[in-house]
């Protein structure tokens, strides 16, 4: 029998080829993208995972936001692990982190306190925390195995455009690459590309007020230099303090905005992270400006750096990102939406997927943990669609707390694993059993701390 839907598509779209067909679609492979893949595929069902650059881990890998932060809070385990901690286990075996041992992990030894502390955010409350830096060039390739290895099909330099739906079911995707425009259409879609860009066409509800000059209302380009020595910049910070401040004042002057030097696995280079306000990145007037002007920026920065700090002198522009930095944008409306009184509330949810450790900045003495429920994963009323990575169903404050790399791939971890019992059941995503949900990812080594499971 002929399938009328595909029929009826083929007919109202003669210049769209269907390219393949898939148990699962993921549309962007960050670290939201890539995880809902993997779980997927790993859980048994044919999945296709399509990526708008040519290589994996968006903003860990082309946006060089190489810190993974914050996967413990003070104590001697970790509270998110799963696929983020694969991926770390994996980059330790060719040299491409930099973080604390596991058994380290909660120490107050004072010769571990002070190697760490000149890490930002690998020391809480003065006991070692998990948080680690990795070198993108080799994460790309780490990515790239682990999605061969779990028999995904991978598309790079292909765009997802838009959602294919009928009605209030999301069928596919469009997208677009040198080959043209294509489409795939599948049983689950994933939306894994940050921004939520397939939401408006999927009829999605959502999100987008963003609170001026909060972190994830800013862009970024971030940069390299290398020829430098990390542990003599620290050591000129720590015995000249009020120098430092006077010339890091200096550097932000002299820039036209916030430079912030941060550590790498090598020791010879410095990343810069930087926040540009009055930007939106889902405006491409907005993505042009930050591209070309930031540039000026890193040029005076740099010749600044290479006057004044001790370090400097020698060091050149390694690499400046490929992909915008962005923080924040669309946010879908789901199921539930995770509010800032929830986070601060600690609130627990029948339904946790993720547990993640404190709030706020790395020296917060106030330790907590948070809770991210499945439903804010799902679409209020639009079947086979699921989010996955920081546009998850939350206001503005509280996704601006808990949007950051290893939060996005726990959330991928979990999306893709839904996907899959939902294939497998043939079931709507809206309807899985959130124990066997919870349970499976425990399967997987994700860790759920002070969740109880009930059947």
């Amino acid at each position: 029998m002929v399938n009328t839907f595909k029929q009826k598509f083929i007919q109202e779209n003669l210049k769209t080829n269907i390219y393949a067909e898939a148990d699962v679609v993921v549309v962007g492979g960050g670290p939201g993208g890539h995880s809902a893949a993997v779980a997927a595929a790993r859980n048994g069902v044919k999945t296709i995972l399509v990526e708008r650059y040519g290589h994996l881990g968006g903003m860990a890998t082309g946006g060089i936001v190489i810190q993974i932060p914050h996967m413990s809070d003070g104590g001697k385990e970790p509270v998110i692990a799963g696929l983020v901690l694969e991926w770390l286990e994996r980059l330790d075996m060719i040299g491409g982190t930099l973080r604390p041992r596991m058994q380290d992990l909660g120490s107050d030894d004072q010769n571990l306190v002070k190697k760490w502390r000149r890490f930002f955010g690998n020391v809480i409350n003065g006991r070692i925390e998990h948080t680690a830096w990795v070198d993108p060039e080799l994460l790309k390739c780490v990515l790239n195995d682990i999605v061969e290895e779990a028999g995904i099909r991978l598309l790079l330099h292909s765009w997802g455009v838009r959602a294919i739906t009928e009605g209030e079911q999301v069928k596919g995707v469009v997208f677009e690459s040198k080959s043209g425009r294509q489409a795939i259409l599948g049983k689950i879609i994933i939306d894994g590309t940050g921004d939520g860009d397939l939401l408006p066409s999927a009829g999605a509800a959502f999100d987008d007020f963003l609170e001026p000059k909060a972190r994830s209302s800013m862009l970024a380009l971030v940069f390299r230099l290398g020829n430098c020595d990390y542990q003599k910049y620290c050591d000129f910070k720590e015995s000249h303090p009020q120098q430092f401040e006077e010339l890091l004042n200096g550097l932000t002057k002299a820039a036209g905005t916030y430079l912030l030097p941060l550590p790498s696995p090598r020791n010879d280079i410095l990343w810069f992270n930087n926040w540009i306000p009055d930007l939106v990145c889902t405006k491409v007037e907005d993505l042009t400006t930050l591209e070309v002007e930031m540039r000026k920026k890193i040029l005076k920065g740099h010749a600044f750096l290479k006057k004044n700090f001790p370090t400097f002198n020698n060091s050149y522009i390694l690499d400046t990102a490929s992909q915008t930095g962005t923080r924040g944008s669309r946010r879908l409306i789901g199921n539930y939406i995770i509010t800032k009184d929830d986070f601060q509330n600690c609130k627990k949810f029948e339904d946790t997927i993720a547990v993640f450790p404190r709030l706020g900045p790395p020296n917060t003495t106030d330790v907590k943990r948070v809770y991210i429920p499945y439903r804010a994963l799902v679409p209020d009323k639009i079947e086979g669609l699921l989010v996955a990575g920081r546009s998850f169903s939350s206001d503005f404050a509280a996704n601006n707390m808990a949007n950051l790399i290893p939060h996005c791939i726990a959330m991928g971890q979990a999306a893709g694993t839904a996907a899959a019992i939902a294939v497998q059941q043939n079931i709507s995503p809206h309807k899985i059993n959130y124990a066997t949900l919870q349970r499976n990812l425990l399967k997987q080594g994700v860790a759920l701390p002070g969740i109880e499971i009930i059947s």
